[in-house]
């Protein structure tokens, strides 16, 4: 069985090298898990494909159906049992890059299904993995997708497999249709393309959903999704997605399925069924040429990296096919690259803040810092990002989402870990926004905390203060510190802590023009893609130069007593 050791890796160093820490889930290159389960069906699976299963089509046509190592991989994962023999995985999802061959693997798991050992009927130490399989009794198998033409390829390899004459059909006395495949037993799989409403209270045992990427609200994908998976937990059937990388922001089901996945490795989730995840994607450092700059992969390098499961690609026509002046960029990058596309107008891509990543930059207590906050009770989050005065690193401290069931965020946790803070680190200054948090911003934090913060957010006036620094009558000011810390992105000036969220924060962040300034702004004023910590981090690292170059840190570095540096 193939192991995957590049788990963590982000493309520093070399494919195959292990990150020490695991990156945050939008960070990670390689999704699916390395650990080979204590007791799974995978391998009993791959071995029927292999012995009832005859390569179609390719350079191997007529041979056995051979799963490569990582779809035996996947395989293990998806097919892994709990302690009773339960599944510890309902839904999967497989992301792939063109010509990674999803179409024949998903066929073949779906034959599986319909004739295979894909059951638990007992435990015995005896056998393969200490579980002995059974056949799905009188299944249903269904290839579901929004239109004909995306499971067709699917169907098409069904129907190759199960080829009238051919040795499953006979084995199995198959009767071959052109949707369907009917057993004598009473199963059935069937290609479906249909509305949400016309599936409803299917008591199917399998379910693929092919090319989800197409999947969009328009075409009434998510409320397909939602189907297929009422129907699955009625039944106790499980769900299989295929993917190509998405366009973000157009809010299609494969892109809903990767976000579930990252708040479930994140902790946000409280189901024990997870999701699986079978993703490969070149480096963020990855580039489309093949002279590369120092910390850069090249063009050939990535590729071999994304198709090393892969054998059949031909690298050398991607590699044309990029080159190709009519091809766009961003199509290289979705479709060979496999990484979803930034939006037109997003302010820094994952990729470039990905390689700003030092998770191993601890921050110490007693350690001088700044920090900013952004607040709200209700309809966004509330954030609190500190940033280092020795090198500039920024940091999570505090990240909060409006509480079931009121459906506002918990203020007491808030004020608790602003606080914290205080005890924890030498807070040297501290903004924070105005709205919504008066009573602390202007009240209690200045009162209980701001009696030794220097660069105060508001000198002289009515509205002086050592914290409150309102936003709304500061966007000027706030839209040149976007636009510094994009020039400090590009130019790496910083690193960060790895945080999950921030990442996806600043992923989240479209360009606001402001006055002749290119500011950050969601993407619109309803989406649930927040931009709280992103607004943040853009505070702590305009808060960090301002006090590195204030007249106050300067006094608070001369060194005290008659001898000067001697001391």
């Amino acid at each position: 069985v193939g192991r995957r050791d590049c788990h963590g890796c982000l493309g520093q160093g070399a494919p195959g090298e292990v990150s020490e820490e695991l990156p945050a889930p939008r960070e990670r290159i390689d999704t699916l898990p390395t650990e080979i389960p204590e007791r799974t069906l995978g391998l009993h699976v791959a071995s029927w494909m292999i012995d009832n299963l005859t390569q179609p089509n390719g350079p191997r046509a007529g041979q056995p159906f051979m799963p490569t190592d990582r779809q035996i991989q996947f395989l293990l994962q998806f097919y892994a049992l709990g302690e009773k023999g339960d599944w510890l995985y309902r839904h999967a999802a497989r992301r792939l890059a063109k010509g990674q061959g999803k179409s024949p693997f998903a066929a073949a798991v779906a034959l599986a299904e319909l004739l295979g050992p894909v059951r638990f009927d007992s435990f015995d130490d005896e056998a393969l993995f200490g579980v002995v399989p059974k056949p799905m009794a009188m299944p249903l198998i269904q290839l579901v997708a929004t239109s004909e033409n995306q499971v067709a390829n699917t169907m098409r390899m069904v129907r190759a497999f199960c080829k009238k004459g051919g040795k499953l059909a006979k084995r199995y006395d198959l009767d071959v249709g052109k949707t369907y495949i009917d057993t004598p037993a009473g199963g059935r799989l069937e290609q479906v393309a249909s509305a949400a409403h016309s599936l409803e209270g299917a008591e199917v045992s399998f379910q693929v959903g092919d090319e989800t990427e197409h999947w969009l609200p328009s075409r009434g994908g998510p409320e397909l999704m939602a189907t297929l998976r009422r129907n699955a937990a009625k039944t106790g059937a499980r769900v299989m997605e295929t993917s190509n990388a998405w366009i973000p922001g157009e809010g299609s089901v494969a892109e809903t399925t990767y976000d579930a996945w990252c708040d479930q490795e994140d902790g946000l989730t409280r189901g024990k069924m997870k999701i699986l995840y079978d993703a490969r994607m070149a480096p963020p450092n990855a580039i489309l040429h093949d002279d590369p700059e120092e910390g850069q992969m090249g063009l050939t390098e990535a590729l071999k990296y994304v198709y090393e499961d892969a054998p059949w690609a031909n690298l050398t026509a991607i590699r044309e096919q990029i080159w190709d002046p009519a091809f766009p960029e961003s199509h290289a990058m979705r479709f060979f690259y496999n990484r979803p596309n930034a939006a037109e107008n997003a302010w820094v891509t994952l990729e470039e803040w990905t390689q700003l990543r030092k998770p191993d930059r601890k921050v110490e207590p007693g350690e001088a810092i700044v920090m900013f906050f952004d607040g709200s009770k209700s309809n966004d989050h509330t954030a609190l990002v500190g940033c280092c005065l020795e090198d500039g690193h920024v940091f999570k401290i505090g990240h909060w989402r409006p509480e079931k069931p009121l459906n506002v965020v918990n203020t007491p946790a808030v004020d608790a870990a602003v606080r914290k803070a205080f005890e924890t680190y030498q807070v040297v200054a501290f903004w924070a926004d105005v709205r919504e948090w008066e009573s602390f911003v202007k009240t209690s934090w200045p009162e209980d905390l701001g009696q030794d913060l220097i660069c105060h957010a508001v000198r002289g006036g009515m509205s002086a203060s050592p914290i409150a620094w309102d936003m709304r009558s500061h966007a000027y000011q706030f839209a040149e510190a976007a636009e510094t810390a994009f020039a400090e992105i590009q130019q790496q000036a910083f690193t960060h802590d790895g945080d999950s969220a921030l990442g996806e924060h600043v992923s989240n962040c479209r360009v606001n023009e402001f006055k002749g300034r290119w500011s950050v702004k969601k993407e619109s004023p309803q989406s649930q893609k927040k931009i709280d910590l992103a607004v943040c981090m853009i505070g702590a690292r305009m808060l960090y130069r301002h006090v590195k170059n204030s007249k106050d840190w300067a006094d608070m570095q001369k060194p005290s007593g008659g001898w000067g540096v001697f001391l």
